[in-house]
């Protein structure tokens, strides 16, 4: 189809062409004294974050003491019996990654980041401004650093919060900021550059506005990092409040792990874009992360959702370094906690399980199938039912009765004798 312009809320002006519609998130309900439906109804086009104006997350912030919900359903001893993800590089497509926050300081590769925007010249008041770091290491929408925090943040002692994958590696990647200045061009920039670079894992927490055509330069892109053994896991989107369903892309290519978001219930988040396209969800309501600066604030939707799948990804790929893509992403919906045998149209194959992914993983499979579980193991072999027996099993049985009958004649024969003994005595004393 042809190309596209869009406008964010809270700017004038067209945004890029093929431009990519804000990263799906969604401001903390909450915080901005609106109900969930509001807050979604609120957040369908991006508007620039402006913490001072929305009582949103400051940064630096406070950091989160306990350990987050989505967290606890996860058994981390067992899940990181294995591996923790060491030795795989997954590349955050984005806003950036702060390297700076206490979490994420040995989790960044700074040498191998890149940041695919112009640099901003001036400032909004027309005064010059610090060019913003050549590594994708800026980030001053936060957006970024939050995801980078779901798939791989240090254990610290001051938090329960830690990254699905705390041993991976996060290559930042700049692509988007808060006036919405990537498009599908720099996206399929972005993917072939981390191609380049050895990541093993891409998120992409973003959407197009529009439908692309066929084979567009951004198919050709995820097509080609997914023939290089690279696993994509991309948001669904955040317009199912009106039960919308459509196409998004990324998420929607053949290959390409979608996530839309679930809630404590493991139900579908109201906000989350359904359609067939939807392989798994993922915990995508009040999630916990890193900020810049330092700390963590809460925040919804299905930019979040993906990177706990792409930390899962991450794990696999780490203990499974020959499974392909599709063998990531079979494990991944095949071990998913269902409520129906089969794939739905709003949480996929099911709710995301990172212990099962991560257990269940004896034999690589290339597709989920309908049913609960897989089938691995052969089937029970039944006893043998006897329906007679032969000549010596009959005299054995019999033998064994005489014995244990001659035994039971015994006792009870001396058994009378000595009441007999004891009634004469008792008879001769009176």
């Amino acid at each position: 189809m042809t190309d596209t312009t869009t406008t964010t809320a809270g700017a004038s002006g067209p945004a890029p062409a093929r431009g990519l519609r804000r990263w799906a998130a969604l401001p903390t309900a909450a915080a901005i004294g609106l109900s969930a439906l509001g807050a979604v109804t609120g957040s369908l086009a991006w508007a620039p974050p402006a913490a001072a104006d929305t009582g949103q997350c400051t940064y630096p912030a406070e950091p989160f003491e306990g350990r987050p919900w989505s967290l606890k359903r996860v058994l981390l001893d067992q899940l990181w019996e294995k591996t923790r993800g060491e030795g795989v590089r997954v590349a955050v497509i984005d806003t950036g990654v702060d390297d700076d926050h206490p979490q994420l300081k040995g989790a960044v590769d700074t040498r191998r980041g890149k940041r695919f925007l112009e640099p901003p010249k001036k400032d909004e008041y027309g005064g010059a401004v610090k060019p913003p770091a050549a590594n994708g290491t800026d980030d001053t929408v936060g957006h970024g650093t939050k995801v980078a925090g779901i798939i791989a943040a240090r254990p610290a002692d001051n938090t329960g919060f830690v990254g699905i994958a705390p041993g991976a590696t996060i290559i930042p990647i700049q692509q988007n900021d808060a006036q919405g200045s990537g498009d599908t061009d720099s996206m399929a920039d972005s993917i072939a550059y981390a191609v380049s670079v050895g990541a093993k894992v891409i998120n992409i927490s973003q959407d197009t506005a529009e439908p692309l055509r066929p084979n567009s330069r951004l198919e050709r892109a995820v097509n080609d990092a997914l023939d290089k053994g690279v696993v994509i896991v991309a948001s669904a989107g955040n317009d199912g409040l009106g039960g919308n369903v459509k196409e998004t892309y990324p998420a929607s290519y053949e290959g390409v792990i979608a996530v839309a978001s679930s809630d404590r219930n493991n139900e579908r988040a109201p906000f989350s874009q359904s359609g067939d396209f939807v392989d798994v969800a993922a915990p995508g309501v009040d999630m916990i992360s890193t900020v810049p600066g330092g700390g963590h604030c809460a925040d919804n939707g299905t930019s979040f959702s993906a990177p706990y799948v792409a930390g899962v990804a991450a794990l696999l790929v780490a203990e499974h370094p020959d499974w392909e893509p599709h063998h990531v992403a079979a494990q991944i919906a095949q071990t998913a906690e269902r409520s129906v045998p089969g794939h739905d149209r709003h949480v996929g194959w099911g709710v995301v399980d990172p212990v099962r992914a991560l257990t269940e993983d004896d034999r690589r499979i290339e597709e989920p199938v309908a049913r609960e579980g897989v089938d691995r193991a052969e089937p029970p072999t039944p006893a043998r039912l006897h329906l007679g027996e032969t000549a010596q099993e009959r005299n054995e049985r019999l033998g064994t009765y005489a014995v244990v009958g001659g035994g039971v004649l015994v006792s009870v024969i001396a058994g009378s004798s000595l009441v007999y003994r004891d009634w004469r005595r008792r008879r001769a004393a009176g």
